[in-house]
């Protein structure tokens, strides 16, 4: 690997504690103060609103949000109205794309490339559809893309579904779109799916892909340094 970059694996974490971490850790970036730093993480169960916009594409009113334990947030990522919860493993790469041509098109495919990959190691083929971001299995999404770019450093990521909650998908359009449906791992192969067997291999996958010596970081480590950067 040419690259040396940090990793960070958490668990369960509140999409806004995440938000302000990736936050924090592209200033810090910006500034020289860390390397290239991917985060891996599952969310809460929430329901998030992009810049395209897309909260008259929630369908569950409050009430029924409240009973399924449902936040909803407004961010800044591409992209209209998408679900994240456990069982659904999240990728946040903080990369500063000047090392990588300063081409945003072309980093959004290295981050499907590692999906794609990741699933062909689980027996899944997957691949790209014109027009429509994230990765998919024929006609069905299986991983959704939303990325922020400030000063060529990277933000939010990428989504795969392993064995999320289904039904809470129902609740939404995802991504706006009508006319195609969201599928998980578990629903393709008929079994269960270890999230931590797919982030070791999404892992392995992303250093291959964007030539990256991933260690491992303490999140108080990352967060001093992030602090320490102002």
């Amino acid at each position: 690997m040419s690259g040396h970059g940090y990793c960070l694996e958490l668990d369960i974490e509140d999409y806004s504690t995440a938000l302000r971490l990736q936050q924090s850790l592209n200033a810090a970036r910006r500034k020289g103060s860390i390397p290239d730093t991917v985060i891996f993480l599952e969310h809460q169960p929430c329901f998030t609103v992009g810049r395209k916009g897309g909260f008259e594409h929630i369908l569950a009113g409050e009430e029924l949000l409240r009973q399924q334990g449902i936040a909803v947030y407004e961010t800044d990522r591409g992209g209209d109205v998408t679900y994240h919860g456990p069982g659904q493993l999240v990728c946040y790469p903080i990369i500063d794309l000047s090392g990588y041509g300063c081409d945003v098109h072309a980093y959004a495919r290295r981050l499907e490339n590692v999906i794609i990959l990741t699933l062909k190691h689980f027996g899944i083929t997957a691949g790209r559809k014109e027009g429509y971001p994230g990765v998919w299995v024929g006609s069905t999404k299986i991983a959704a893309e939303g990325i922020t770019v400030q000063h060529w450093v990277t933000m939010h990521g990428v989504s795969l579904n392993v064995c999320p909650q289904m039904y809470h998908f129902s609740l939404i359009i995802p991504c706006g779109i009508t006319d195609f449906g969201v599928t998980s791992m578990e629903q393709i192969l008929n079994h269960p799916v270890d999230v931590a067997d797919v982030r070791r291999v999404m892992r392995r996958q992303f250093s291959e892909v964007f030539d990256l010596r991933l260690e491992d970081a303490a999140l108080e480590e990352l967060r001093r340094m992030a602090d320490e950067a102002g």
